[in-house]
């Protein structure tokens, strides 16, 4: 059984991350979530053509590696909050523009194997990273971008980002109705 870590009250995160909240389940199955999502992501993303991974659905708007390379990049800074929150770090962390941080990670010039491989390496971390906080930890509460998020918080920020994309893949890459 995973560990269990209670989902986050509406004042332990911005109310912008609501609309990532949404995607999770609020059961306390953070751990186990983050699994499942891991092996769900990896079967959609391993059963596109290159094609299809490259695609843009539309004019300036992100193929489906550079919306997992944002997943990843998204996750590896949240994770690094977690971290710092939960060891009680005091300072206000910046936030960070997601379409600078696109635009400059080369994802053109990476093979899909390449980005699963981060992809699988830093949600083990992240998992590892949670499974490993105690419940003190998991309720201190940092700052970043002037936003109070508690350390559980992060978590399930960094789950309904993903759960998010993966929506927005399925909806406009892949057509898929829900």
């Amino acid at each position: 059984m995973d560990k269990v870590i209670a989902f986050p009250a509406q004042s332990e995160y911005p109310t912008y991350a609501n609309m990532y909240m949404k995607y999770t389940v609020k059961d306390g199955s953070l751990i186990t979530q983050l699994k499942q999502s891991l092996e769900t992501t990896l079967a959609l993303i391993k059963s596109l053509s290159e094609d299809k991974l490259n695609f843009r659905y539309q004019a300036g708007k992100w193929s489906i590696k550079d919306i997992l390379v944002h997943i990843i990049d998204d996750e590896r800074i949240y994770g690094y909050r977690a971290l710092a929150f939960a060891r009680n770090d005091k300072t206000n962390f910046p936030g960070f523009e997601q379409d600078d941080y696109a635009n400059f990670a080369d994802t053109d010039q990476r093979s899909i194997e390449n980005i699963l491989a981060e992809y699988q390496a830093i949600r083990l971390a992240t998992t590892t990273l949670f499974e490993g906080f105690s419940e003190t930890a998991l309720q201190r509460i940092g700052t970043a971008n002037n936003n109070n998020t508690s350390v559980r918080a992060l978590g399930y920020h960094i789950l309904g980002h993903e759960l998010h994309h993966i929506e927005i893949i399925k909806k406009h890459y892949l057509k898929q109705t829900f």
